[in-house]
């Protein structure tokens, strides 16, 4: 029997580094041990362009791919960075999900009690190590490096509405362990990685991090892309982007499709809408107007905490 720890669909840095932390954790922690036996680290799709730097830089092999034919009926399955149905792994048995943990809007229905660690942080990697404070568990340095990558990335380098003063407070002493004195050159690094689109196709970039959320029976598709270089992702791109929206949303069966440009060191995000019914969506949201199919809803950086739940409200 193998307890198999994965994030969500399309894999961001958090959901990757996230699943090799709690590894670590359940493999040091003797009564952790226990509860879930050889616990493996693995992916449900291929590593983003940031994920990718940061373990070459570190030189960390990637976890495996995996698919629901892969989890045989013994073995168990832990979820990280994600817990609704539509963000998981596709034909996944929910009977043999026995524990969650996450820092997103609870959206769980199982047929059985599991394990719950939710916490209101900026990342998963910040509850994660709260855990292994906990346990008495301390991440070894390379694990500490790429969690408190994790981190920045996922808070945005402290800036998204996300971030906590435990996130700040965990992320110094990861970066104690991890030997990285130099932070605010770490968090360049990742957002210089972050924003390297230059070999991806519209429709990677438009699928690069998404999540589909359930909002009131509507499937809503949110991308999210940070970037350094929005006005030249919205002058040069936007109408091949435009165009892999339309065959994203026909392909992935979505009532509506939305992609946040987010420009990580001005602190700015622009959405590209698809046609006037979602531009009337994203104004109802965020107020402002659309023009072109772009709405500017200004230093909104949080699609967990600013972004989705005002689409979720404007279709309620």
């Amino acid at each position: 029997m193998t307890t198999y720890i994965f994030g969500h669909l399309k894999p961001d840095t958090d959901a990757v580094v996230a699943a090799m932390a709690l590894e670590h954790l359940y493999k040091n922690s003797p009564q952790l041990a226990q509860e879930f036996p050889n616990a493996k680290a693995v992916i449900v799709g291929e590593l983003n362009p940031e994920t990718s730097f940061l373990f070459n830089k570190f030189g960390v092999t990637s976890p495996a791919v995996i698919s629901a034919t892969d989890i045989t009926a013994e073995d168990r399955v832990v979820l990280v960075d994600h817990n609704e149905e539509s963000q998981r792994l596709e034909n996944l048995n929910p009977d043999q999900i026995v524990g969650i943990v996450d820092h997103h809007k609870i959206n769980v229905d199982l047929p059985q009690p599991i394990f719950l660690h939710f916490r209101p942080w900026g990342s998963t990697s910040t509850v994660i190590f709260s855990l292994m404070k906990i346990a008495g568990v301390t991440p070894d340095r390379t694990t500490a490096s790429l969690m408190l990558a994790a981190l920045l990335s996922d808070t945005v380098g402290y800036k998204s509405a996300t971030t906590t003063p435990t996130d700040v407070q965990f992320g110094a002493e990861l970066a104690q362990i991890a030997g990285i004195s130099d932070v605010e050159g770490f968090t360049l690094e990742i957002f210089k990685a972050k924003s390297d689109v230059s070999s991806l196709t519209n429709e990677q970039i438009v699928t690069n991090d998404y999540k589909v959320f359930d909002f009131g029976g509507k499937k809503v598709f949110i991308d999210q892309l940070e970037t350094v270089e929005q006005d030249l992702v919205l002058t040069e791109k936007k109408a091949g982007l435009l165009e892999a929206m339309q065959t994203i949303k026909a392909k992935e069966g979505v009532d509506y499709i939305f992609v946040a440009i987010t420009d990580i060191l001005k602190v700015n995000t622009k959405i590209l809408v698809l046609d006037d019914e979602s531009g009337q969506i994203a104004v109802k949201g965020f107020s402002g107007t659309v023009v072109d199919n772009i709405i500017d809803i200004g230093p909104k950086m949080s699609r967990k905490k600013e972004i989705a739940p005002a689409i979720e409200k404007a279709l309620a």
